[in-house]
């Protein structure tokens, strides 16, 4: 018997698990794919907006603003990828311009500060690669950046060095109240628990129905992305918006916590949430609007194309708290699109410390804060490298020569409290396999040595990406002898 069961692994269960476990609790965390952090929050913009745009009144207005505020301290505390370059949101006519007014009006009631409305000669000032049609912006200097998947593996690893239990490749399937304990039926088996969360991403409206007097319609929204080579500049500072649509921020130009130039993401609504394909439609859709903010567009970089799936609830805002109508101990955080991600160290914090309440759950007297991760090889002084070889002579082993992962890095990421288990899972707790090559150079190293450190008998058992994708097939001669 658990006191709370937290059905999915994204940057708000994990969010939600971190901060349980500063409370005497014993918690379980069920995740539907073979990693934390699969769903949206592996595949996302990695904007920590300020707050200018949600709609006042909101739980995400709210929410966004609180958790951008607590964002930059907590990735201190984690040791995770953060910058505050701040943002640009531009207009190319007196329309857009009225849209930026608004927007302006909304930064002020949503208690976000220094935002500002510039001209053209102040944006060109500031940014000289950005279409000189532009006719004015708003200026968001709190708006930053960081790296959503790199933030979600510290807080798992933070909630299970606290105690927390992460099952992965476990599908909820129902839930059921029996009484004063909750049942949670999965593909591998049945939990009990005192309380669930609801973090399900887009499958969360399916579980929130079998419970709920309110029925709720989760949408999923594809958005498709453009990555270019972090070996030039970024084209700009800043992160570039356009006026924001009813489907979202529109598409940007950004840098990203690692130097390379993010273009993206288009917006459509699918029926399937898996469908994480890129399209010629959708990447030519991306590259169509990010014209109007960069018209000397140069894709000669690009090193991979990618989409991510977001969970956008039909009635547009956040539902967070108590399940409506369900019995006691239901709880859920779900619809959490954009700005989600901003709002996660606020939703986890309130979460958590409303679960802790419901359970008469006490502050834990032996809590363990985070473990800062490592600084990375690539971003070491020469005297700082020197002195890493000296701890661990696998240092001296460049694996990744695209982004300088050395083999002490890559087994540290299996080793982790929740580690890699694939290539994957590798790339992007190291990043290697990120670079101009993806992986063309290391993957096979890389999967040699997920196979030594997880024990496994053969290369065929290992994958890029959990079961069904399998790096290797077969070996030579094998089909022949048959």
């Amino acid at each position: 018997m658990y006191d709370a069961i937290i059905v999915g692994a994204g940057v708000v269960g994990c969010a939600i698990a971190a901060r349980l476990v500063q409370y005497s609790s014993n918690i379980l965390v069920l995740e539907a794919a073979d990693d934390v952090s699969e769903g949206a929050s592996k595949a996302n913009s990695g904007i920590v907006h300020a707050g200018y745009d949600a709609e006042p009144d909101t739980e995400k207005a709210r929410l966004n603003v609180k958790g951008a505020k607590m964002m930059e301290d907590l990735c201190l505390k984690l040791g995770v990828p953060f910058g505050r370059p701040g943002a640009l949101v531009l207009g190319f006519d007196e329309e857009d311009r009225k849209q930026i007014e608004v927007l302006y009006e909304r930064s002020i009631k949503n208690g976000v500060d220094g935002c500002e409305i510039i001209e053209r000669e102040q944006i060109l000032k500031l940014e000289p690669n950005i279409n000189p049609d532009v006719l004015c912006a708003l200026n968001v200097p709190k708006s930053a950046i960081v790296s959503p998947y790199e933030l979600t593996y510290a807080l798992a690893d933070s909630a299970k060095e606290n105690g927390a239990e992460f099952l992965l490749n476990t599908k909820a399937e129902t839930f059921e109240h029996k009484g004063d304990f909750w049942q949670v039926h999965t593909n591998a088996g049945t939990y009990e628990a005192k309380a669930i969360i609801n973090c399900a991403g887009c499958d969360a409206d399916r579980l929130h129905n079998q419970i709920s007097t309110r029925q709720v319609e989760i949408i999923p929204r594809r958005g498709q992305y453009y990555l270019l080579d972090r070996m030039d500049e970024p084209v700009f500072s800043r992160t570039v918006f356009q006026v924001p649509t009813v489907l979202g921020k529109g598409v940007l130009i950004s840098p990203t916590t690692h130097g390379n130039t993010l273009i993206g993401p288009n917006a459509e609504d699918i029926e399937c949430a898996l469908d994480t394909a890129t399209t010629r439609e959708g990447l030519d859709e991306v590259l169509g609007k990010s014209a109007k903010s960069w018209p000397k567009k140069n894709l000669r970089n690009v090193i991979t194309t990618f989409s991510g799936v977001r969970a956008h609830e039909k009635d547009g805002d956040f539902i967070i708290g108590a399940v409506e109508g369900a019995p006691e101990g239901a709880f859920e955080a779900i619809g959490i699109e954009s700005p989600g991600l901003s709002a996660s160290p606020a939703i986890g914090e309130e979460m958590g410390d409303w679960v802790a309440y419901y359970l008469k759950l006490k502050k834990r007297g032996n809590y363990r804060p985070p473990t800062p991760l490592p600084k990375p090889f690539s971003r070491m002084s020469l005297k700082e490298r020197e002195e890493a070889y000296r701890q661990d002579p696998l240092y001296g082993n460049l694996v990744c020569r695209c982004e300088t992962v050395t083999e002490a890095e890559i087994r540290f990421s299996i080793r982790r409290p929740v580690g890699a288990t694939s290539v994957d899972g590798v790339k992007r707790r190291t990043r290697a396999g990120m670079g101009r090559c993806q992986g063309g150079f290391c993957c096979l190293r890389v999967a040699e040595i997920l196979k030594e450190e997880l024990g496994e008998s053969d290369l065929l058992h290992i994958t890029k990406q959990g079961a069904g994708s399998e790096m290797l097939v077969g070996r030579l001669g094998e089909e022949d002898q048959a």
